[in-house]
């Protein structure tokens, strides 16, 4: 098992003995809910190419992709917000790794539909050194495919944990993309791809490495 699964694992079992029952139900149920959706196969595949994007760092600062990818590679690694332990998991493996990716002549980004005034905390609190953009009403992230609308039943019970997804995306449709990883030749050709519907499984870093 990965150093990343041994941490989720641990995870796990600490919001098994944190969370209600209840409230542990009722993301199950959500999770294999949005398993019927199919997103995995509707999503963009391995051999065709991103659309380019001009997004918003955590300063403001405009980030293009045609830029990045005029002499680098790129990683797309999608999240769903600071208010998620799994996500800040990997982002903090990512950049415990990120030696190794820029090794490999790639440049890393982190995008999700935060507004960047909650992205430049974590950002700083965590130590990342590579971009975290925001991708406003997930725009970009529709265009990939995959984009999901959070199920009515399950929104009380992420506000009584204190998340309201309005104050962090500035935008009330509730939706959010499925925690994913692009690997993205200098053609905009996706190389490797890793998504899961369900956000308690992520990358292995080992295998993107390898990718890479």
């Amino acid at each position: 098992m990965n150093t990343l699964a041994m941490q989720i694992e641990k995870l796990n079992n600490d919001l098994s003995s944190k969370l209600t029952q209840e409230t542990l139900k009722v993301f199950g149920q959500s999770i294999q809910d949005l398993k019927t959706k199919s997103i995995e196969q509707k999503s963009i595949q391995i051999g065709e190419k991103i659309p380019e994007f001009s997004l918003p760092n955590a300063y403001g600062e405009m980030i293009d992709s045609s830029e990045i990818l005029k002499k680098h590679k790129m990683i797309l690694a999608f999240y769903r917000g600071s208010w998620c332990p799994y996500c800040n998991l990997e982002l903090n493996f990512l950049q415990k790794n990120l030696p190794g990716i820029n090794d490999k002549n790639t440049v890393l980004v982190a995008i999700s539909p935060q507004s960047p005034d909650h992205s430049l905390p974590m950002a700083e609190r965590n130590k990342l050194e590579f971009e975290v953009l925001t991708d406003f009403n997930n725009a970009f992230a529709e265009k990939l495919g995959i984009v999901f609308q959070l199920q009515e039943f399950v929104i009380p019970y992420y506000q009584d944990l204190g998340i309201n997804l309005f104050d962090f995306n500035k935008s009330e449709n509730n939706t959010l993309p499925v925690p994913a990883i692009f690997v993205v030749d200098k053609d905009r050709v996706v190389t490797y791809k890793f998504l899961d519907v369900n956000y308690m499984n992520r990358v292995d870093m080992e295998k993107l490495l390898q990718a890479l």
